[in-house]
């Protein structure tokens, strides 16, 4: 883990198209802004597993769910 000192309005560049600036200090808060590319997500970490446990469970499928399902587009075929 690289770890920098920055105070309110400096700036840390990640690449070429991402920035974070430090926008306030309030005590033992800290406000970040970051730029970066619509197509880069950025979320804090307990969304971003929080996402990532609904994406596992969602994934997680019965197999025999899957052919009664199968089934039932058959017989709505005939």
């Amino acid at each position: 883990m690289l770890i920098l000192t920055r105070k309110k309005d400096q700036t840390i560049k990640i690449g070429d198209d991402i920035e974070i600036t430090i926008t306030a200090v309030e005590g033992e808060q800290v406000k970040v802004g970051i730029s970066a590319p619509k197509h880069v997500e950025i979320h804090r970490k307990e969304v971003y597993e929080m996402i990532q446990k609904e994406n596992n469970q969602a994934s997680n499928v019965d197999v025999s769910m899957l052919s009664q399902i199968s089934e039932l587009m058959k017989k709505n075929k005939k």
